[in-house]
């Protein structure tokens, strides 16, 4: 019988309630994939494990046609607390369709099955099936022919947003630790990548009680296994795999008015200390909240944001 109750009130994301049903308020639109008007960037969907209900976004951009060599490969993880959006929600679909445009790399869009329903770690492994999929096309005779075509697997950029960012960073540990054959990391991007720990630091200690209550609580929800905040896939600092990190560089996106700022910075120190030989950066949006550049990708702060993302992931197109 279904109850009232609420378990996390994530307003204006989601509601979850006590006996597992969850409302989901934002990124549940479907945007078709093809031609967009704006970038000419084309994109098509891909299922790639049906019993796993596991599909993929493709994007190249409109001057595929005119390219002498392969492209890069942006391999991207949607955020929403693992409980809401996808691949081919507005939000999502037109921020790919601009760094695309921006960056002149191809890109895989990554939709995994969600929590409450589906708790982790079932994204991360949602997540390692569509990287495994993408490898199977190191040899230009993988399923999809557009990847076959257009891109580089020893070109990789991971990237993901919020709780995408901790996902793109656990794909980034997965392949250091496990392989992942044919494919070369080249840089991880985190934008306000979504991270935690037990103790307070820095301005969390100023927050909202109410808003230290949902962050905290929202890893219980989406993972049974997760005993305390201190939990390596809650926070990076107590991973002993840290310093295996692949990828060369690692940039984190942060932004000023965003409750997990903090974390961005923290994760950046942590992997420098980590003895990990990449190079890392942060860069901050100044006046502007958590994932600003979905929710108003026309601002001037969004679109200089995309500007930066495309001039880290291109950066080695040239030559």
């Amino acid at each position: 019988m279904d109850s009232d109750e609420i378990s996390l009130n994530a307003v204006p994301y989601f509601v979850i309630y006590k006996d597992g049903r969850i409302d989901r308020l934002l990124g549940e639109d479907f945007d078709p994939p093809g031609v967009d008007p704006k970038t000419g960037v084309e994109s098509k969907d891909v299922v790639v494990s049906p019993e796993d209900s596991v599909s993929v976004r493709i994007y190249r951009p409109k001057s595929v046609a005119k390219q002498a060599r392969k492209l890069p490969l942006l391999v991207y993880f949607h955020g929403g607390g693992f409980c809401v959006g996808t691949a081919f929600s507005s939000l999502f679909h037109q921020h790919i369709n601009a760094w695309v445009a921006k960056a002149n790399i191809a890109a895989v869009s990554v939709d995994y099955r969600r929590a409450p329903e589906y708790q982790l770690p079932i994204p991360f492994e949602d997540s390692w099936t569509a990287m495994k999929w993408v490898a199977a096309h190191s040899g230009g005779a993988g399923p999809d022919e557009w990847l076959n075509e257009i891109a580089d697997l020893n070109r990789v950029y991971l990237g993901g947003d919020s709780a995408g960012g901790n996902i793109a960073h656990r794909m980034a540990l997965r392949v250091a630790t496990e392989g992942l054959a044919g494919v070369k990391i080249k840089g991880l991007q985190l934008v306000h990548p979504h991270f935690w720990g037990e103790k307070l630091i820095g301005e969390e200690k100023e927050w909202d009680s109410k808003d230290i209550f949902v962050v905290k609580n929202l890893w219980f929800v989406v993972s049974k296994d997760i005993k305390d905040l201190d939990d390596p896939i809650v926070n990076p600092e107590y991973d002993p795999d840290l310093g295996r990190l692949s990828a060369e560089k690692v940039a984190v996106y942060v932004a000023e008015k965003d409750n997990l700022k903090e974390r961005g910075q923290h994760y950046a120190e942590c992997l420098r200390k980590s003895g990990w030989g990449g190079a890392v950066e942060v860069v901050e949006t100044i006046g502007e909240g958590h994932v600003f550049h979905l929710f108003n990708p026309t601002s001037d702060s969004a679109v200089e944001l995309v500007g930066q993302l495309a001039a880290f992931t291109s950066s080695d197109c040239r030559g």
